[in-house]
C-alpha cells in the first residue's frame, strides 16, 4: 500500500462563506456526490474533518456493481492497473468452492483497492471536476428554520465559521454526527455489523479471487455469527478481516482482536502470510436502512450515514456511488426532500434490505449458522445464490425465480416490520 503523508505540499484552503451544495463528508459517497454537482455546474463545497489521504476501516473489496460505479462516474483510469476479482473463494466446515460473480447488468469483475488510496482517489477526481475541497474542517452543527438548514458551523484550528448553503448533502459515515444533529438516528432492534480489518503481506496478493471463510471461529473454538475475509490487493499486501452480526437483543460482546488474530493464523499457509496481520482497526456498521431522519426540506442522508449498507456482509461502497447520484439527480426533480428523498430510497433499496434484514437477524442465531452452513457450502447453486444476493448483484429488472422470490420476502418482511427500512 502506498505510505503518503496526510497534508503533504498542500496549501491550506479557504472555507467558503455561501455554496450552492456542501456535502460533508468526503467519503466515496460524498466525494462521488460533489463530482456528479460540480460536473453540472453546480457551485459545491467538499467538507471533511480529515487531512487526506485518511484511514478508514474497510474490506477494501469492490463487486461488480461497486466497480461499475466506479466506471459510470468515469474512473476508468483510476481502476485501468487495479486488481480484476472474478469471484469468491468460499471456505467451511471442510469444504471449499470457487464462484464467479454470476452474470447481472453490472458486469463479470470486482476489485479490491485499499481505502486510504479509493476515498483520496475519489476526492481528487471531485475536485478535478470542478468541487472545492475543504480539509480539516469539521461541521459541528446547524442553523435551522424550521426544516431547513440556513447553514452549517464549521471549526477548524479552533477557528468558528459559518457556511450559508441553499442544499446540503450529508455523507459523513456511519455515526453521522451532523446526521444526529439533524434528528438521524440508529434503530438497533434489526441486525447491525461489527467488524476488524488488517493487512498483511501475501505471495497471493495478485489472486484473483476473494478469500471468504463462512466458518468463522474464536480462540477458543467457539463459532461466532460472522465470516472472515481475505481480499487481494495486488501490491504484495492482502486484506484480512473478520465481521460479525448482531441485534440490540443479541449484541456482539466478542473482542474483535483476538478474533481477527486466530483468523489470521488460520489462513496464514493458504494466502502465504508473511508475518501476523497489522494496522489492526474496528468499526460499528448500521445496515438495511436501520435509520431514521435521513431527509429535510433542503438537506438528505446518503452512503454509510443512511445505513445504506448491506446486512449480510457489509457491503456499501457501491450504495455510496449510487446514492450520491441519485441526491444529486433530486437537486432538479426536487424543491423539498423531507418525503421525496426517503420514498426513494424504500422504492430503491427498501425490499431487499428488508429480507436482509430478516436474513442478518436468523444468522446470529448461533445454531442457524451450522444449520444453514454446513450443506450450502456443498451446493454450486446455493453458493451461487449466497455469493448474487452478498455481492447486491440482484436488481430489479431481473425475472428469474430467485430475484422474484427474494423481492417477495422483502415485501413481505416489510409489510410485518414495526419499523421497515429508512423509517
Amino acid at each position: 500500500m502506498t505510505t503518503v503523508t496526510p497534508g503533504d505540499d498542500k496549501p491550506p484552503t479557504v472555507i467558503p462563506e455561501s455554496t450552492d451544495l456542501l456535502v460533508v463528508g468526503a467519503g466515496p459517497a460524498g466525494a462521488a456526490a460533489a463530482a456528479h454537482a460540480a460536473r453540472r455546474g453546480v457551485d459545491v463545497a467538499l467538507l471533511d474533518a480529515a487531512v487526506f489521504p485518511r484511514d478508514k476501516t474497510c474490506g477494501d473489496g469492490l463487486t461488480p456493481r461497486a466497480y461499475s460505479a466506479m466506471h459510470s462516474l468515469g474512473m476508468d483510469e483510476f481502476l485501468a492497473d487495479r486488481p480484476r476479482i472474478r469471484g469468491l473463494e468460499l471456505n467451511g466446515w471442510g469444504a471449499s468452492r470457487r464462484v464467479s460473480w454470476p452474470s447481472s447488468p453490472f458486469g463479470p469483475v470486482g476489485s479490491a483497492v485499499p481505502r486510504m488510496e479509493l476515498d483520496d482517489a475519489v476526492r481528487r477526481f471531485a475536485v478535478d471536476q470542478g468541487a472545492n475541497m475543504v480539509e480539516g474542517a469539521k461541521a459541528i452543527g446547524v442553523q435551522m428554520t424550521g426544516d431547513r438548514i440556513e447553514s452549517v458551523t464549521v471549526v477548524r484550528d479552533g477557528e468558528r465559521r459559518q457556511i450559508t448553503a441553499r442544499n446540503v448533502i450529508v455523507a459523513d459515515g456511519v455515526r453521522s454526527r451532523l446526521g444526529k444533529s439533524l434528528g438521524r438516528q440508529w434503530h438497533r432492534d434489526t441486525a447491525y455489523g461489527v467488524a476488524a480489518r488488517s493487512y498483511a503481506r501475501s505471495d497471493r496478493s495478485d489472486s484473483e479471487w476473494m478469500g471468504s471463510h463462512l466458518e468463522l471461529r474464536g480462540p477458543d473454538g467457539e463459532l461466532l455469527p460472522g465470516y472472515g475475509w481475505v481480499f487481494p490487493l495486488g501490491d504484495g499486501l492482502v486484506n484480512v478481516g473478520v465481521g460479525a452480526l448482531a441485534t440490540a437483543r443479541r449484541p456482539a460482546s466478542m473482542a474483535l482482536r483476538p478474533v481477527l488474530e486466530n483468523y489470521a493464523q488460520m489462513v496464514s499457509g493458504e494466502w502465504s502470510l508473511a508475518g501476523p496481520p497489522e494496522q489492526i482497526t474496528s468499526a460499528l456498521l448500521p445496515m438495511g436502512g436501520a435509520v431514521s431522519g435521513v431527509a429535510g426540506a433542503n438537506w438528505m442522508l446518503i452512503g454509510d450515514a443512511a445505513a445504506c449498507v448491506n446486512p449480510l456482509n457489509g457491503e456499501g461502497i457501491d450504495y455510496a456511488f449510487e446514492t450520491a447520484e441519485a441526491a444529486v439527480s433530486m437537486l432538479d426533480s426536487a424543491s423539498d426532500y423531507s418525503d421525496a428523498w426517503p420514498a426513494h430510497l424504500r422504492r430503491e433499496y427498501g425490499a431487499v434490505f428488508a429480507a436482509a434484514r430478516r436474513a442478518a437477524g436468523l444468522l446470529t442465531l448461533p445454531q442457524t449458522v451450522p444449520l444453514l452452513g454446513r450443506p450450502g457450502i456443498r451446493s454450486a447453486t446455493l453458493m451461487a445464490t449466497v455469493v448474487r444476493v452478498m455481492g447486491n448483484l440482484l436488481t430489479p429488472e431481473d425475472t428469474d425465480v430467485i430475484a422474484r422470490a427474494w423481492r417477495t420476502a422483502g415485501r413481505t418482511a416489510s409489510k410485518v416490520e414495526s419499523r421497515p427500512p429508512f423509517t
